[in-house]
């Protein structure tokens, strides 16, 4: 089994694209395929998709309940919580539900016992197959919620030990979530675009990338050839270019439609299969 994480520094680079065309690539050519899409605050993979959900789970966390009856409002949680979820004065304490995290410190510095615990749904998970017959699974955060992190660690205990490969949709950027994904990954597959905001936001993708000491390679979505500093970087950071997507408008209208525009366009099967090869490559060594 291989665990392949497509992530992007930044939003709009591309990463459902690559994600989503790799896993239908992949299964046209034999394999069995399982793809997660984490971008829980605004997934999208299902677009392109037509998905039979079987399966839907809740997502809870624990949020601090106070008895007000035995709280001796000495403060002991409040200066506890990182997040500033517990306000406490002389006569009155306060929860804030959105900012708790839900991690239990608050009732495990209580001492006199005055906290328990109550679980309140922050999302879900949905299973399922799509009509290509490739493993779905996304994780959806509710409206408000502060962090993805629990959903997606959630729908990671649903990866398919039986598949082939398994790709995961990663939420943009280089916060919580995306190193949430990025935990036991075999590779992660970078999608970025060719301008300095592209180029500034991988640099910062790459750096938390290698902290984690995971190996990695790109792609550069929209490929015209004029902004040519992505390839100069790669290339002295000694980072292997997998890919060029170019600049279509034809593979745009596929994205507009909801499409896979490795449907439309054929010969983009075989691209994605040749960019495993080279992900199997690049693991091994």
């Amino acid at each position: 089994m291989r665990k392949i994480a497509v992530l992007s520094g930044k939003g709009g680079t591309g990463k459902t694209t690559v994600a989503t065309n790799l896993a239908y690539s992949l299964r046209k050519m034999g394999k069995k395929v399982q793809l997660l899409d984490a971008d829980a605050e605004e997934p999208n993979s299902h677009i392109f998709f037509e998905v039979e959900y079987t399966q839907e789970e809740s997502v809870d966390i624990l949020i601090p309940k106070i008895d007000r009856n035995v709280c001796t409002h000495c403060g002991a949680c409040a200066k506890a919580c990182e997040f500033s979820a517990i306000s406490v004065s002389p006569k009155h304490i306060m929860v804030f539900e959105y900012l708790c995290h839900g991690c239990g410190v608050c009732s495990m510095v209580c001492p006199v016992n005055a906290i328990s615990e109550e679980p309140k749904p922050i999302g879900k998970v949905k299973l399922g197959k799509t009509k290509d017959g490739i493993s779905f699974g996304e994780g959806i955060l509710n409206i408000g919620e502060p962090s993805a992190v629990r959903i997606i660690r959630q729908m990671k205990k649903h990866m398919d030990e039986n598949a082939d490969v398994i790709v995961i949709d990663s939420p943009p950027g280089t916060s919580c979530p995306v190193v949430e994904t990025l935990q036991d990954m075999d590779f992660a597959l970078l999608v970025t675009e060719p301008t300095p905001f592209g180029l500034h936001d991988l640099q910062l993708s790459v750096e938390a990338i290698r902290e984690l000491d995971i190996p990695m390679g790109v792609i550069i979505n929209r490929y015209d050839g004029v902004y040519t500093e992505v390839e100069k970087y790669l290339e002295s950071e000694n980072i292997p270019l997998m890919m060029k997507i170019p600049y279509d408008v034809e593979i745009a209208r596929s994205y507009s439609n909801g499409r896979l525009f490795s449907k439309d366009k054929n010969e983009y099967v075989k691209k994605f299969t040749d960019l495993y090869e080279k992900v199997e490559a690049n693991v091994k060594c």
